[in-house]
């Protein structure tokens, strides 16, 4: 893979794990429930989630689609019910002084596990392989998922940290209510292109 390519790679990397999506939108809302420090676990399954699932991608799961293209539908359906259920557990978080001792933001294995359900995770993991490993060779696949284990952490950190800033505003019981609706509203909404209405 030459210079040009690679860094073409690392910034279609960045690009789409620092834009809005499911996984940022749920790491703001942990960042502004829970903190930094304990988001971590969060962010890490993340990276490790997301980068374990472009390895499989290009190491034969989309032969697997291109083969079987029932398997598509199956994981929009699976994947619009998790994520309308993670966002009524968004819409529904308690503010601090209520929440019981069960309360806690999403574990490593939990956030690796989500990306196997996430639109745009599979989008950009298609797209990354198709675009960049279009040979599907080992060393090219591996090549595409160590980029996106470079990247994915500051990229997404950001979003968590963006939390953290309006954590103290959301001290107010009624505020954080009104935030946890709208970060759940929006990751209902960031399902518009995966139902088809959008490119």
């Amino acid at each position: 893979m030459s210079f040009a390519i690679l860094s073409a790679l690392l910034g279609f990397a960045f690009v789409t794990t620092v834009t809005p999506g499911p996984n940022n939108l749920m790491l703001m809302a942990s960042g502004a429930n829970f903190g930094f420090r304990r988001t971590l676990p969060h962010m890490m399954g993340i990276v490790g989630g997301m980068s374990v699932m472009a390895l499989l991608v290009g190491t034969g799961l989309m032969a697997l689609f291109d083969a079987v293209p029932a398997l598509n539908l199956v994981l929009k359906v699976i994947s619009v019910g998790y994520l309308l259920w993670l966002a009524f557990r968004i819409a529904t978080t308690a503010p601090l002084e209520e929440r019981d001792a069960d309360s806690r933001p999403m574990t490593f294995l939990q956030a690796a596990t989500f990306q196997w359900v996430n639109p745009k995770a599979w989008a950009m993991c298609l797209s990354a392989v198709t675009l960049y490993a279009p040979d599907r060779s080992l060393l090219s696949v591996a090549i595409v998922a160590a980029a996106f284990t470079l990247v994915c952490f500051p990229a997404i950190s950001v979003w968590a940290w963006l939390g953290t800033v309006v954590r103290q505003w959301l001290s107010n019981a009624t505020r954080l209510r009104i935030f946890n609706f709208t970060m759940a509203a929006l990751l209902v909404t960031s399902l518009y292109p995966v139902l088809g209405f959008g490119t």
